[in-house]
């Protein structure tokens, strides 16, 4: 008997039964990824780092605008300008009651509602900004928002009617300031972004 199976063989048993409820076996669908929690997943952390460029961009802007005028009026107020290339350049002290580079005198409460309706949208679009260079547009345009508007709500000669201090002034050009710049260089950025179709949200589309 023994010689009986030697010669014929004994069929090999598995060690476990391939049914369909053991994973992997043959038959049974492998189980699929949840794709959308975990692109939501690896979506989250990456905004959180462009509001926080954002928001650091900002915090620069509106810090180095603050501190220049501190000085400004502190140093240069009632006083001689200060040449620093010749005619071309002169650091002069102004007090401006309008809009960016002086236009719109007669505007200072429209133009402080246009400022802070522009910081409330920013604020807003930060929750879906997922894209490095528009929160550094961004970040420019709310810093100089930010800027001009604390000018507005605490300089003379009252709350919201304040007067912007502007001190930068080139030959054949008007006088401004550093948050006016952050603004300038802010929008010019997001021109660019949008003409090469590139959005907030990080996608890019085409016309």
């Amino acid at each position: 008997m023994a010689e009986a199976e030697r010669i014929i063989g004994t069929p090999d048993t598995p060690d476990t039964p391939d049914t369909p409820d053991t994973p992997g076996a043959a038959g049974a669908e492998p189980e699929q990824p949840d794709s959308g929690a975990t692109s939501d997943e690896a979506a989250a952390p990456r905004g959180r780092r462009r509001i926080a460029v954002l928001f650091t961009v900002a915090a620069l802007a509106y810090a180095l605008d603050l501190i220049s005028k501190l000085i400004v009026v502190a140093k240069l107020e009632h006083h001689e300008p200060i040449e620093i290339i010749g005619d071309w350049l002169k650091f002069e002290a102004i007090r401006n009651a309008g809009a960016a580079f002086g236009f719109g005198e007669a505007f200072t409460i429209i133009f402080t509602v246009i400022a802070a309706a522009v910081i409330v949208v920013i604020a807003r679009l930060a929750r879906k900004l997922y894209s490095l260079p528009w929160a550094i547009a961004l970040g420019l345009l709310l810093g100089g928002a930010l800027g001009n508007l604390t000018d507005r709500i605490f300089r003379a000669p009252g709350v919201l009617e304040g007067a912007v201090v502007d001190f930068i002034a080139p030959k054949h050009f008007a006088v401004f300031n550093l948050a006016d710049s952050a603004i300038v260089c802010g929008g010019i950025l997001i021109v660019l972004l949008s003409f090469r179709g590139l959005d907030p949200d990080g996608t890019v589309h085409k016309d």
